[in-house]
């Protein structure tokens, strides 16, 4: 560990922290404001669509839309990996995606999830990586965006406001793509096109090597979908090496603009939070308790990858499967950043990290996507844990909980575990599951702790939406491209119905004056409390796993056996 990587995780978090209110003031306006910023055009598109930006959609109404978009999607994009053979721009001649494969694809990019079990140069003609991919980058950071803001006005909003209603996830879904998404791509595609990240419709170029051999480097519309898959913590690369690969993120530069672009959104919420409830601590002390699990996990990491590996000692820090343009601090901030925020988008491969180093995207990733999290998701995501502490809380002092003035009562507790346990029966279920198949275990690399940590990865990143692998398990099976594709709908829908049922729940409840036995959510007992839950939460759930995979690895390396 030395201080020049230190201070790179520092001057990117200083980035993160600088940009918070001014992203969150925006997004505040973009969805709260009085006036829109393009009323002509907005009248324009809401007309062609058919809706009325004045009708409000109850939680049943926002989900059911949602769902229906999110189904037209998945079935639009499949059918474009299907027939990519018959459409425009495939200079490579690619032909139909496999059937398996497509919709484990398709599933992926809707859900914002993005694993890839395919390596995209050679598998996705330019049209499907622009008309299908780069589109569901869009949509599905779009309405996750949507979802979040929903949520937050169930639990902000007071009286007659919206009389119950929850917004409208058509308005939400065009605002967020035209006012956030597109224009600030469009501006961060065209900075990484001057860094030299290439933007073509070319297919590629053979080039000869200094040692006489012929090379082919794949070329295509890279830095339109490298823009988009960063701010929307999207992570599908353009390339099979993803932020690895030098046309993907070829400078230090380029490195630290998308590891800030993951957080950027993400953390802007926080601050537009904080407006809606009419009191920004409580939008800061959401983004505290982000920012003390962030720097706890990304310290271990760096610390981990800094240790020498056992098996060479000579060489020092781990530097297996990092890009030695970036090195150990870099790669092991990039992987923390990566699956705090759901993002999946890799520049070193995590299946090289030591086992603790592993540990930490892996933990991430299962404490449920609440670590600034994905655009969006990572706000309701940690609401869910909030309105739970505020229950404990209200335990320790013998009254109904109460939470922005609302009281939590039977039904949202339920709903909220409901969304706690989805996630953890969608991870370990098909783990188990694989773990003992021969078609689970055939496609594995590693045997022992290391390959039940590639599989437990692998359903931890779909069920989370992140998607991002330890690279170590070939998943471009049958089973694997079915059963992930299920997983990734079950962690991104059955886990966003609960959140907007507890929503449109406590939409319609009067606000209680705060009284002596009130417990406050906007301090630092508050944000102390919250990460302890999140952390004990995830233990209990994940321990009993974790300890069968990366810690006996840990432990065998000490007893001299080589990871």
């Amino acid at each position: 560990m030395t201080l020049v990587g230190w201070l790179q995780i520092v001057v990117f978090f200083g980035l993160v922290v600088a940009t918070t209110k001014p992203i969150g003031l925006y997004l505040f306006r973009v969805f709260e404001g009085d006036r829109p910023l393009l009323p002509r055009l907005e009248r324009a598109l809401f007309r062609l669509l058919g809706v009325d930006v004045k009708q409000e959609q109850s939680w049943r109404g926002y989900a059911e839309a949602l769902l229906a978009f999110s189904a037209v999607s998945v079935a639009v994009t499949y059918a474009i990996q299907r027939l990519q053979h018959h459409l425009p721009l495939d200079p490579q001649g690619f032909g139909p995606v496999e059937p398996a494969l497509a919709f484990d694809t398709a599933v992926s990019f809707v859900t914002n999830t993005n694993w890839q079990s395919y390596s995209g140069e050679s598998t996705m003609s330019h049209f499907t990586q622009m008309a299908a991919l780069a589109v569901q980058n869009f949509a599905s950071a779009a309405a996750g965006i949507g979802v979040a803001l929903a949520v937050a006005r169930g639990l902000t909003r007071r009286g007659s406001d919206g009389a119950g209603g929850l917004g409208n996830f058509w308005v939400d879904l065009v605002r967020g793509t035209i006012y956030v998404l597109l224009p600030a791509s469009f501006v961060f595609a065209l900075l990484f096109v001057a860094m030299g990240v290439p933007q073509t419709l070319a297919g590629s170029v053979d080039v000869t090597t200094l040692e006489g051999l012929k090379q082919t480097i794949m070329l295509g519309p890279v830095a339109s979908q490298e823009a988009i898959k960063m701010l929307g913590t999207n992570g599908g690369g353009f390339f099979n090496a993803n932020s690895a690969h030098p046309f993907e993120n070829p400078t230090a530069l380029s490195n630290l603009i998308q590891l800030w672009l993951i957080f950027a959104v993400s953390a802007g919420l926080t601050y537009t939070f904080g407006k809606m409830a009419r009191d920004t601590r409580q939008g800061w002390a959401l983004f505290a308790a982000m920012s003390l699990l962030f720097f706890a996990g990304v310290t271990v990491a760096y610390w981990a990858e800094a240790r020498h590996n056992p098996a060479v000692a000579a060489i020092g820090a781990n530097l297996e499967g990092k890009e030695t343009r970036f090195g150990v601090a870099a790669s092991a901030l990039f992987a923390t950043v990566t699956t705090d925020a759901s993002c999946g988008a890799v520049n070193a491969m995590h299946d090289s990290f030591s086992p603790l180093g592993g540990l930490v995207p892996l933990v991430n990733i299962q404490l449920g996507e609440i670590i600034f999290g994905g655009v969006g998701a990572g706000l309701y995501g940690i609401l869910v844990y909030v309105l739970l502490t505020v229950f404990i809380a209200g335990l320790m002092v013998g009254r109904t909980p109460e939470y922005l003035g609302k009281k939590i009562e039977g039904r949202e507790l339920k709903l909220a575990m409901l969304y706690i346990l989805v996630f953890p029966l969608a991870i370990l279920v098909p783990s188990a599951w694989a773990a003992v198949a021969s078609y689970g275990v055939s496609s594995l690399n590693n045997g022992g702790p290391h390959g039940l940590t590639e599989i437990l990865y692998a359903f931890s990143s779909g069920a989370a939406n992140n998607g991002s692998a330890f690279a170590g398990l070939n998943a471009n099976t049958p089973f694997y491209n079915v059963v992930l594709g299920l997983v990734m709908l079950a962690g991104r829908f059955l886990m966003i119905v609960p959140i907007l049922g507890i929503a449109g729940a406590m939409a319609g409840k009067k606000i209680v004056p705060a009284g002596p036995g009130t417990f406050p959510t906007n301090g630092a007992t508050f944000v102390v409390l919250l990460v302890g839950v999140i952390v004990i939460v995830g233990a209990l759930t994940f321990f009993p796993a974790l300890s069968l995979g990366p810690l006996v690895e840990h432990f065998q390396a000490l007893s001299g056996k080589a990871y």
